[in-house]
């Protein structure tokens, strides 16, 4: 029942998103117990439980957070049911929810059964939600432990930071600049996430007073886990933080993302440097027509057809990663493996290039290595963000072997065998396709491999 309603919703992933920014304007509707009717007069895309129980501290900004994710859940069809009873986290009914929230829960809000029956919802694909003091709650719990991430020691008192975003495509950050400026209670953590969860934002402990994590303070992240999929957020502390417009909608791509609305790379990422990190292109080259104007920390192709390559530096064995995003039915790729050169044809012809494409012949596709082999269709459609939402590429070269995941999915392996071509080294480029084609790229990085073993599909 889960995961048939999760493929459904993948075609509604769109909907709604043109009113998010008056979503806060918005007037609540009404929630109900787990124990309502729920209104079957309107089939929604999926549906959320918000979970809210306290047996420690009790945050007043609850009943803000219940009334902005029911905001959101009107404004992006998903129904919102809110309760405080542990008596809704039963097999049968936690079958109905894609995603269930814990909103600023804290101490032992479950027993052992319930316990139970929430470990068998996100073992069969089900999304957990973590807001705030989510993070404070089931010390004794190994397994929600994990699930969290991470969990609460201390915090300082109420006071304004400076969050790092570190992963502007999932949908809770691409929002958002480099920089986010906001107040709220900023949480030091027992353990630091990194390791085991893709960190989506930090806190930059210079910029404000009591911090504690030694300078690696993640704030925001998620994670697949035991079959389902885990995000976390440190904010929402203050109930101002349910009208700040960034924030509600950093919480709506948590929730989307956790109920399998959209898809990101959320594995575990570190050791990768940047070729491109939004400031400036010092290092790549543009060959032949066209260009990438930037702005706003992201490259986007102008005419064409030609291609941005980085002409610093050659590569043999890597992983590649960069977000990217087309418009429409636009056509863009990264061409990996092909020597210094202003001609971009000679990528064309000594290289390979990996497709980004809506709608094309299999083999001139998304995901495809251009005219040579296509993606899998099925996991490539499954891990695919339509236009206008952000995906991410990790291109992993090692040898003569081009591995392409589409946000953390193997979809494509393939090996070379041309003699006229190789991969063992060479150059990597953005291609800017022609007038009619635009695609968008942020966040380029690259990790060297040599004498690293080669890690499995489900490592970052």
């Amino acid at each position: 029942m889960i995961r048939r309603r999760t493929r459904r919703i993948r075609h509604l992933a769109g909907l709604g998103l043109g009113v998010l920014l008056c979503v806060a304007a918005l007037p609540a509707t009404s929630t109900s117990t787990a124990k309502d009717v729920p209104d079957d007069s309107r089939e929604s895309a999926y549906e959320v439980l918000v979970f809210s129980r306290t047996a420690g501290f009790r945050h007043d900004s609850i009943d803000e957070g219940i009334a902005a994710i029911t905001r959101l859940g009107a404004a992006n069809d998903f129904t919102v049911t809110a309760t405080e009873d542990a008596g809704a986290f039963t097999a049968e009914n936690l079958s109905r929810y894609e995603a269930v929230v814990f909103l600023s829960t804290t101490g032992d809000v479950l027993n052992a059964a319930q316990e139970a029956a929430f470990e068998g919802y996100v073992n069969a694909g089900g999304g957990y939600v973590g807001v705030h003091a989510a993070a404070d709650t089931e010390y004794d719990w190994a397994w929600y432990n994990g699930l969290a991430g991470a969990l609460f020691h201390s915090h300082p008192h109420i006071q304004r930071a400076t969050v790092r975003v570190e992963d502007r495509a999932h949908d809770a950050t691409a929002h958002l600049g480099g920089a986010w400026q906001r107040t709220d209670e900023w949480y030091n953590y027992r353990t630091n996430p990194r390791t085991t969860s893709h960190v989506l934002a930090s806190l930059d402990e210079a910029s404000y007073t009591g911090g504690t994590m030694d300078g690696d303070h993640p704030i925001a992240w998620c994670k697949e886990y035991e079959g389902g999929r885990a995000f976390y957020t440190g904010g929402g502390h203050t109930a101002e933080s349910y009208s700040e417009e960034a924030f509600v909608r950093h919480l709506l791509g948590g929730i989307r993302w956790a109920a399998g609305a959209t898809r990101a790379d959320c594995r575990p990422e570190t050791g990768y440097a940047p070729l491109f990190d939004g400031s400036d292109t010092d290092g790549w080259s543009q060959a032949g027509p066209g260009s990438f104007e930037l702005a706003n920390g992201t490259l986007t192709s102008r005419g064409g057809m030609g291609m941005l390559w980085y002409a610093t530096e050659e590569f043999d064995s890597y992983s590649l990663k960069l977000d990217w995003m087309l418009e429409g039915d636009d056509n863009s790729g990264v061409f990996v493996g092909f020597p210094a050169s202003d001609d971009p044809w000679s990528a064309v012809d000594n290289g390979y290039e990996i497709q980004i494409d809506a709608t094309d012949a299999p083999d001139r596709t998304t995901g495809a290595v251009y005219g040579f082999q296509s993606a899998d269709l099925v996991a490539r459609d499954a891990a695919l963000n339509p236009p206008g939402e952000w995906n991410t590429y990790e291109v992993r070269v090692e040898g003569e072997r081009l591995r392409v995941y589409l946000n953390g999915t193997l979809i494509n392996d393939f090996t070379n065998t041309d003699p006229a071509r190789s991969l063992r080294q060479g150059h990597i480029g953005l291609q800017n396709h022609g007038d009619a084609d635009t695609a968008s790229f942020r966040d380029v990085r690259i990790r060297e491999l040599t004498d690293a073993p080669a890690p499995g599909p489900a490592s970052g």
